[in-house]
């Protein structure tokens, strides 16, 4: 089981605000909330764009699953899909603010990168280098593991 933050919630109200917030961060491409809900929504949206590029029934049923919003569906599997078909992954960005006055919370951006507006550029993601596979042969001697000759311990003595 993966571990997460809490948020000083129950259960169910963690869980349906992540869900509005990723579906918000979706719409619009940029919220400001806390840091803490910045790294938590972070790590959901990134999952959500990664099923909005498998673009498989079982994904769309997964993504419906969590996001609100049939608009919120169409640009995931659509517009996101499409600008990050060549990026393997980190499509958000976080960008701490400010401190809140109220309780002193230190507060962030979160934004989808490769997009209008930014308030950072992004950098042009990074090749991938390509990985010549290996003959069944080659793959089993490599994955063979020896373990040392073990040692007699009345040879010690």
């Amino acid at each position: 089981m993966t571990k997460f933050r809490k948020l000083n919630r129950p259960t169910g109200h963690r869980m349906s605000m992540l869900r509005t917030m990723v579906s918000q961060l979706v719409k619009h491409e940029r919220i400001e909330t806390t840091v803490a809900k910045a790294k938590e929504i972070r790590r959901k949206a990134d999952k959500m764009v990664q099923l909005g590029k498998d673009g498989s029934l079982c994904a769309v049923r997964r993504a419906a699953a969590f996001v609100r919003g049939d608009d919120v569906m169409h640009k995931l599997f659509t517009e996101l899909a499409y600008r990050y078909k060549d990026r393997t992954g980190g499509y958000t960005r976080l960008l701490r603010t400010r401190i809140r006055v109220g309780d002193a919370a230190p507060m962030a951006y979160i934004e989808f990168i490769d997009r209008e507006n930014e308030l950072r550029q992004s950098k042009p993601p990074a090749p991938q280098p390509q990985r010549v596979p290996l003959d069944p042969w080659a793959r089993s001697k490599l994955c063979k593991q020896f373990a040392p000759p073990k040692e007699d311990k009345s040879s010690e003595i």
